[in-house]
């Protein structure tokens, strides 16, 4: 550790204490006087009640937690109404919590003034050119010019044009006749006033017929009572002006400027009104009591002409700061990110419009052939996505039906065992009306990752009939036979009729999406042509293959073609889509159910599974895709006749007899919205049928272990002959079969592929049978088809929001739920079950971010053992450096920000998050522990210290702490461990800046950030030691990285909104707040300055030291006081003199800091007057030997002659031209009779000023300063002098005069003398 520079002597940790609740925000205490007939204790109650409202006044200041409600896109919550009372599980419950809570925001109230001078609020605009300053003397001699141009030139406004002039002679009324034509010319003098001249022609260059003086003008009024068009001028001494314009226009345009003047002028007086300070207050009353004729005749012309007067000049005024080059510069520096709350993200979204499917084969379908030629049999259409890249599917299927209504009625209702009784799920209890969303033709689909080889593919079935090549026949002859149509229709109508719910599959066709990776719509791609299925070749998988040789046309040409057009297009997606549900059915905000505009669907999009294309869930979202894949049925002896097989889906959540299956199955186009089964399309005469469909379902909040999917099987007889008997024909379906698959396996939704066994049989409590080996078994008897091997392929895939895959997920919040429902806890358990996270899939940590976070801090607050919170701490570093390892930092930032909740705070039941948090990242930080954990904490550090600040503003203001003394908010052992875990980074900051740059830069920053924020919350005297002890790790001739963290420390430090405050001095023993007339002004760097001014003084003695080092560290340190005085100029809090000066007060050991530097301004370069050539030869025999930078100082009076000689040079303007190369030793005995940088006998040297020097302001200056045995002599470069200089030239703008006086009187003749150089 290196050796502590600042010792603060004896200040005790409460004589640091400067206490907000004293600070206030209106910082410039005001006069408080005793009126005749008050008491002392009268002023003491009035300053109580003062102070007591000052008070109420800072904790609002201060912060506030805010509720923001979630504002989602949907009309209502997407969570079903019951789901908060049906969830059992721990997971479940956390995750649905996330979804319905609002955000939680802790705002600061002058959080905006927190940040650089550029990120000011009130940042005024950029400065292209200073106006031209006009003298009075010059306007005399200027006369003769053009008028004209001289108004122009100010900047101000100006307008010229004809107008009437009614007669002045307020004896004769008014009339038209005494209106005369006369040329008007508004002009800005000099002094910022405007005079409107009046002329008989456009010759302004002449003497003005006359003038009237806006200054004196109280208002612009229009005035038609004598003339059209005309306004009135009201002056002070209840004189008026009339004129009149040519036109309507030309008048309200007369009257607007005129106004803007007015408004100039009032604001002007309204402002210096309120920000007229004591100083200003003082002169006015001088000059008040010389009781000027003028003000005794006019007083209130007088007092406002004089407030506009002194507005317009402050107002035509530029900041000092704006002839900065630095203020004037763009700001490139790394903007905190906008923080905005988790939302709903979509990729890129592709509007799907399904028009018309129309094929070559038509007639009329009606039965007495009245109506319009359409397909002669129903079709049904399926789009979705597949990408022959990712070779999967990649969006869930939209079904359409086209058909016409005549050709819809050729179906029969759908059968009562489909659509039989019972309620929708609870969560569409109001979906909008089922009859819109019957036939939906508009489908939204999203791409994540758009690329030109994705598909947008139509899947075309029919009615079952038989074999797809018989069925395709009479499609594929182009010879438009009427009598083909006829007959197709006479065998589609019996088909409908006998097996209108099965399907077949018939045709497909496809087309491409996008023109390039970028998203861009291929609008002009076609689908192609329409081609017939094969029935070999039925699953996705095969359909992949058929796409991959789409762009083959060869390959393509031998594909069978059905004569027939699809017409379906595409669009991009407005933002404000209209009737839009969601893929749950929930309906957006914008939804309007009486409306004409047909409803658009959300297709849900299978994103694939890798952390960047992740986005945190906010919605709640339940669904479980079923795919069954292939049955293989061709070696079973059970059944006689199995071969159209067609396979109904249920999902149930009993096995008992009885027991319905449960109405969750999303419907198809023409049926209800929610159905208890689904059929498989069927293909005619297959013992190992494929199977291509999807079924969705809607899960129930809640699983349990008797979740199931029933699949059954049934044999179809196409044979529609008449002949047979009754009895054949009712038999459509024969039962052959029936499968399970319980939904749940330990706990998580089975997915992925499964090959289960057939049974011929379906027994009560099916569910539980076991075998137990030996051919025993557990449970009913079960007939298997052939002896029980696994027949049918299924497979699952989950999109849910509140159900994970991630075995270590599951586990853990089953471990948590176990323990919180009163098991006993242990440590080794819960420590093994967290450790085991670190292995969780980076997708579902992404996905489940907030909830995974809020559980790991719960659990850290009711860790009993610092192994479990350790260990919870290490899983959240985990957690924080993959998100930013994958580009994903910003979930983080919305998670502290909006939703991050510190837990309600039961001291007797568990901790703190900032207390607890705090103490193991201590543990982390230790030099024994695991070095890679603590580099991820460094690196990745402003999380933590975020969520520390917020948990800590959290407590104080829902714990009601806001009221308390500061240093009785925390309890000691959080001070503690505050104090412990910055003492604890320091040496990871100062010692690993070499190996791990990016860590230790961030943790300083992080760092910075945390200290900054525990001013708001905490007693400052304890923030003011955490500084020291900050700084105090640093030493001159530190390199330069060092330097960089330690002012990069201060410079966010030093922006804290209330900084100024936090400089101000408090009472220290004494009984009142000193007030600024009280003060001792400082001109230097003393101790009682660096106590009184903690901050200020703080860094004043850093930019000194600085100063002593090479140039890269000296610029840091000059651009960082110079951007917190830019600052403090653009502060429109601080606006007025009165505050402008007091901060100056602050500032003015910055004179003392320039003086010991005086002899290194190379003052030849910056001065503005010619040098005098013959000083060089006079200075050479003085030079030293060049490249020589530091110098030792001389002792002898040798020099004084040359001293003298060069300060008056200086202050007049000529002096010698030094160079970096080669220091003058002049400027060496300048620092030398001082004493200010090194320490030497200067007895001899300077014998006739030894009195002054007894006197100096110098004589207190601190020893922190001798960091060097030897003071640098090396010129200062041009930036940095002219940065100094701006710096010097701003104090010495804004000081009061009083100030400046007291600077004057106490300075020895040397200092006031480089204090003129320095002017100079």
């Amino acid at each position: 550790m290196k050796r502590q520079r600042y010792n603060w002597g004896s200040i005790s940790q409460d004589s640091l204490s400067v206490d907000s609740d004293n600070i206030k925000l209106k910082i410039f205490g005001e006069k408080e006087t005793i009126e005749h007939g008050q008491t002392s204790r009268d002023l003491l109650r009035a300053r109580r009640r003062k102070k007591e409202k000052k008070e109420a006044r800072l904790q609002q200041s201060v912060s506030q937690t805010a509720i923001l409600r979630r504002q989602g896109q949907y009309m209502r919550s997407t969570v079903p109404v019951n789901a908060e009372e049906e969830a059992q599980s721990l997971f479940v419950t956390e995750c649905i919590k996330t979804y319905n809570s609002d955000w939680h925001l802790v705002t600061y109230k002058f959080e905006d003034y927190s940040g650089e001078f550029r990120q000011l609020p009130s940042k005024a605009a950029k400065l292209d050119k200073l106006p031209v300053h006009v003298y009075e003397v010059d306007e005399e001699a200027d006369k003769d010019e053009d008028a004209a141009s001289l108004g122009s030139q100010k900047g101000g406004i100006t307008k010229h044009g004809w107008l009437y002039k009614g007669n002045m002679n307020s004896a004769i009324s008014v009339t038209m006749r005494s209106f005369k034509r006369r040329f008007f010319h508004l002009i800005q003098l000099g002094d910022g006033s405007y005079n409107l001249n009046f002329y008989k022609d456009e010759k302004i260059s002449k003497e003005p017929k006359g003038s009237i003086f806006l200054d004196s003008c109280m208002g612009v009024i229009q005035n038609n009572r004598v003339r059209r068009f005309a306004f009135e001028l009201k002056m002070q001494d209840k004189s008026s002006y009339l004129l009149a314009a040519d036109s309507e226009a030309e008048m309200e345009e007369w009257v607007a400027v005129l106004n803007k003047i007015l408004q100039l002028n009032f604001e002007a007086a309204m402002q210096e009104k309120r920000n007229g300070d004591s100083h200003e207050d003082d002169e006015q009353s001088k000059l008040e009591g010389s009781g000027s004729s003028l003000d005794s005749y006019l007083p209130e012309l007088a007092k406002s002409t004089r407030e506009a007067e002194i507005k317009l000049k402050s107002e035509s005024r530029v900041k000092l700061f704006y002839l900065d080059p630095d203020a004037q510069k763009l700001d490139f520096s790394p903007m905190e990110p906008e923080v905005k709350p988790f939302a709903e993200k979509f990729g890129k979204r592709i509007l799907v419009k399904c028009n018309d499917l129309s094929f070559n084969l038509q007639c009329c379908v009606a039965e007495n052939e009245e109506g319009p030629t359409t397909n002669v049999e129903p079709f049904f259409v399926t789009l979705s996505l597949f990408d022959i890249k990712d070779n999967r599917k990649i969006s869930a299927d939209f079904h359409v039906d086209l058909n016409h209504f005549s050709v819809r009625q050729m179906l029969v209702p759908m059968s009562p065992a489909l659509m039989n009784g019972g309620q929708s799920p609870p969560a569409f209890q109001d979906a909008p009306h089922a009859t819109a969303m019957q036939y939906p033709k508009q489908g939204i689909f999203s791409v994540t990752c758009p690329h030109p080889d994705i598909f947008l593919v139509a899947r075309i079935e029919k009615v079952l009939q038989g074999s797809i090549a018989h069925c395709a026949e009479p499609y594929m002859k182009s010879s438009d036979s009427s009598k083909v149509a006829q007959k197709v229709l006479k065998n589609a109508k019996q088909a409908c009729q006998r097996l209108g719910q099965y399907r077949m599959p018939f045709a497909w066709a496809a087309r491409t999406l996008f023109k390039d990776t970028s998203g861009n719509l291929d609008k002009n791609a076609r689908f192609s042509a329409v081609y017939r299925q094969d029935s070999n070749k039925l699953s996705n998988d095969d359909m992949l293959k058929l796409l991959a040789d789409f762009r083959k046309p060869e390959k393509m040409a031998k594909l069978p073609v059905i004569l027939g057009n699809l017409d379906i297009t595409i669009d991009n997606v407005s933002s404000d889509c209209p009737n839009y549900l969601n893929s749950s059915y929930i309906p957006m905000r914008q939804f309007e159910t009486c409306s004409k505009s047909p409803l658009t669907f959300e297709v849900e999009e299978f994103v694939p599974c890798i952390p960047k294309h992740t986005q945190p869930y906010t919605v709640y979202s339940n669904h479980l895709y079923v795919y069954p894949k292939y049955l293989k049925y061709d070696s079973q002896k059970s059944f006689a006749k199995a071969r159209n097989i067609a396979i109904c889906i249920e999902f149930k959540d009993s096995d008992e007899e009885d027991s319905q299956p449960l109405k969750c199955i999303y419907g198809r186009p023409g049926g209800p919205v929610f159905t208890r089964s689904a059929l498989a399309a069927v293909l005619h005469h297959q013992q190992n049928p494929e199977f291509y469909d999807e079924i969705k379902i809607e899960l129930p909040t809640q699983l349990h272990e008797k979740h199931h999917l029933l699949f059954t099987f049934f044999h179809v007889s196409c044979d529609n002959s008449t002949k047979g008997s009754t009895k054949k024909k009712d038999a459509v379906e024969t039962q052959v079969g029936y499968s399970w698959l319980p939904l749940l396996k330990d706990g998580r939704v089975v997915t992925n592929e499964q090959n289960i066994p057939v049974s011929a049989n379906l027994p009560s409590g099916y569910l539980g049978y076991q075998e137990l080996g030996m051919g025993r078994h557990y449970g009913p008897e079960i007939k298997w088809v052939e002896g029980g091997k696994p027949l049918l392929k299924v497979s699952t895939h989950l999109v849910s929001t509140v159900y994970t895959q991630d075995q270590h997920l599951h586990n853990f919040f089953q471990y948590c739920q176990k323990t919180e429902s009163g098991a006993q806890a242990s440590g080794s358990e819960l420590v093994k079950y967290l450790k085991s996270l670190h292995a969780m899939e980076g997708h579902v940590m992404i996905a489940f971010l907030p909830t995974i976070l809020n559980q790991l801090f719960r659990v850290l607050t009711r860790a009993t053992q610092e192994e479990v919170a350790v260990n919870v701490t290490r899983v959240i570093i985990h957690v924080v450096a993959q998100c930013h390892e994958e580009g994903l930092e910003s979930h983080l930032r919305s998670y502290v920000k909006f939703a991050y909740k510190a837990e309600p705070y039961i001291a007797s039941e568990y901790k703190t998050v900032h207390e607890e948090l705090t103490k193991s990242m201590t543990t982390i930080l230790k030099p024994s522990a695991d070095f890679l954990t603590s580099n991820k904490l460094l690196k990745y550090s402003w999380f933590f210290f975020d969520v520390l600040i917020k948990s800590m503003a959290q407590h104080l203001i829902e714990n009601n702490k806001v009221k308390v003394l500061r240093n009785q908010r925390f309890p000691a052992s959080y001070h503690h461990a505050v104090e412990t875990v910055v003492n604890m980074l320091m040496p990871h900051i100062t010692q690993k800046f070499r190996d791990n740059p990016e860590a230790s830069k961030n943790a300083n920053h992080s760092l910075a950030v945390f200290i900054k924020r525990c001013f708001t919350f905490m007693d400052r005297g304890f923030v003011f030691k955490q500084i020291n002890n900050y700084i105090s790790c640093f030493a001159p001739g530190d390199p330069k990285t060092l330097f960089e963290y330690k002012f990069e420390f201060l410079r966010v430090v030093c922006n804290h909104e209330h900084y100024i405050p936090l400089n101000l001095p408090m009472p220290f023993g004494k009984g009142r707040i000193q007030r600024y007339q009280d003060l001792q002004l400082d001109y230097s760097l003393t101790d009682e300055f660096c106590r009184n001014h903690f901050l200020v003084g703080l860094l004043l003695r850093e930019v000194g030291t600085a100063l002593q080092e090479f140039r890269e560290v000296r610029v840091i340190a000059v651009s960082m006081l110079k951007n917190l005085l830019i600052k403090h100029s653009f502060d429109d809090r601080y606006a007025s003199r009165s505050h402008q000066a007091r901060i100056a007060t602050l500032y003015l050991p910055l004179f003392g800091l320039l003086i010991e530097n005086v002899q290194r301004i190379n003052v030849k370069d910056v001065s503005p007057f010619p040098v005098n050539p013959g000083n060089i030869v006079k200075d050479e025999p003085l030079a030293v030997p060049a490249g020589n930078p530091l110098m030792t100082p001389q002792k002898g009076n040798t020099l004084d002659h040359s001293l003298h000689k060069d300060l008056l040079g200086a202050i007049s303007g000529i002096a010698s031209p030094y160079t970096a190369s080669t220091p003058n030793i002049n400027s060496v005995r300048n620092a030398d009779s001082r004493g200010s940088l090194i320490s030497t006998d200067s007895g001899n040297s300077l014998p006739e000023r030894n009195p002054e020097k007894s006197n100096s302001l110098d004589k207190h200056q601190p020893s922190g300063m001798l960091g060097n045995p030897v003071v640098r002599c090396d010129k200062l470069d041009q930036s940095e002098i002219k940065s100094l200089l701006m710096c010097f030239l701003y104090v010495l703008k804004s000081m009061s005069d009083d100030a400046l006086f007291t600077y004057w009187n106490k300075a020895s003749t040397a200092e006031l003398m480089d204090f003129f150089t320095i002017s100079e």
